[in-house]
């Protein structure tokens, strides 16, 4: 039997797993009922990654599909997810595991941000001169998906009509939402629009929520707007299904459980991954220097571009 097991990043707010839990819910009563779909997650929540492949296998699963709800490739969908596969091949020499591919860059992704935009009452078309965006990621250590974000951002750029549309972080890497909004207002933004790139609700979020209260506050004369994070859009039902069948037919393009690089790496790190996100926040500082100067073409785009 087909197994296919969706790993959510899983978070201290129960809300937020909760929402994962019932989004694969919904997903999968439009799949073939012959599949067996399964939900676990990394950290903070049960079953985790080998309790999912438990669950699959005891079921009956020959074949175990592994599928990160993840927006970018980064340290979880490189390192933790793949060595958690590892020790499964090993106890399961009999069953076959495919690892397929997080969401990535992906044109819906898109589509989602463009749906938030516009449910925030904001008009894609012609946007006023003075509203900036702001696409605010998680933010995290690894620079390929800090990096997509970035991209991310000038896509989003590409296919609207703002003038304003700038990258932020929630954490561990700058800039950091508050330089974010700095920034924008020294650009002359007299409305910024918070469009976070997030899954699903959490710890994260409701802290962003709070956060925009604040610069209400403290910035009587600019408004501001929280758009929705992607939630349960029928697009990400799309890709996150695009994920699975090209894990079921054998089709996946990238695949890090067979990586050079993350071979070396896996002889230092502990394959039973636990460690606190928060931790790495007091760090932030010693990363400051070696961004601001990559911001400043936006400066010339405002003026020039459109």
């Amino acid at each position: 039997m087909k197994s296919v097991l969706f790993v959510g990043h899983g978070s201290r707010d129960p809300e937020g797993n909760d929402q994962i839990r019932e989004f694969i819910s919904t997903m999968k009563h439009d799949w073939d009922p012959s599949i067996l779909v399964e939900t676990c997650f990394l950290e903070f929540e049960r079953p985790n990654v080998s309790q999912g492949i438990d669950t699959c296998v005891a079921k009956g699963a020959t074949d175990v599909v592994v599928v990160p709800i993840m927006l970018l490739p980064a340290g979880h969908s490189k390192i933790h997810i793949p060595a958690a596969i590892d020790e499964a091949k090993e106890k399961y020499p009999h069953v076959n595991f495919v690892y397929g591919r997080p969401i990535g860059v992906h044109e819906e992704a898109l589509e989602i941000l463009k749906t938030r935009l516009q449910e925030s009452g904001e008009n894609l078309e012609t946007p006023a001169e003075d509203t900036a965006v702001i696409v605010l990621g998680r933010g995290g250590s690894d620079p390929d998906a800090n990096s997509d974000l970035y991209k991310i951002t000038r896509l989003l750029w590409e296919k609207t009509n703002y003038k304003i549309v700038e990258t932020s972080f929630m954490g561990v890497t700058a800039p950091l939402i508050d330089e974010g909004v700095e920034r924008c207002l020294k650009l002359g933004a007299k409305k910024v629009v918070i469009l976070p790139y997030f899954l699903f609700t959490g710890v994260l979020i409701k802290r962003l929520e709070e956060m925009v209260k604040q610069y209400k506050m403290q910035h009587e004369n600019i408004e501001f707007k929280l758009a929705g994070y992607f939630g349960f859009h029928p697009k990400l039902q799309t890709i996150l299904k695009e994920r699975a069948e090209e894990g079921l037919e054998g089709e996946v393009k990238m695949n890090c459980d067979t990586c050079q690089y993350r071979l070396g790496i896996m002889e230092h790190i502990d394959h039973h991954h636990h460690h606190d996100h928060d931790h790495g926040h007091h760090h932030h500082d010693h990363h400051h220097h070696d961004h601001h100067h990559d911001h400043h073409h936006h400066e010339d785009k405002v003026g020039e571009l459109k």
